[in-house]
């Protein structure tokens, strides 16, 4: 994870870095629409038409690649995928 480095002149405290700002704490049950963007290359029509339950589609990501993370459509983040028993999680690697 890369680390940002803040404008020069500013400053943060702890608490200002760590904690959401007291505004936005209560609007937290609020829900929103998390998601993942993971391009497939190539893919057409007659593909989209074929897919069925199941059914495996290649990406040209690989394993440890990190994909754009969305929150209501604004990016937010990156994640990876990671293999978590019979499923697949994912793991947050950094927030914008």
């Amino acid at each position: 994870m890369n680390e940002k480095q803040l404008p020069a002149g500013t400053s943060a405290t702890v608490a200002e870095t760590s904690q959401p700002a007291a505004n936005w704490r209560q609007l937290g049950w609020l829900p929103c629409k998390l998601s993942l963007e993971l391009p497939v290359a190539r893919f057409t029509v007659r593909e989209l038409l074929r897919l069925t339950p199941g059914r495996i589609v290649r990406t040209e990501w690989s394993r440890g690649t990190e994909i754009p993370l969305r929150a209501n459509g604004q990016l937010i983040g990156w994640a990876e995928f990671e293999p978590v028993g019979d499923h697949i999680g994912v793991r947050i690697t950094e927030l914008v």
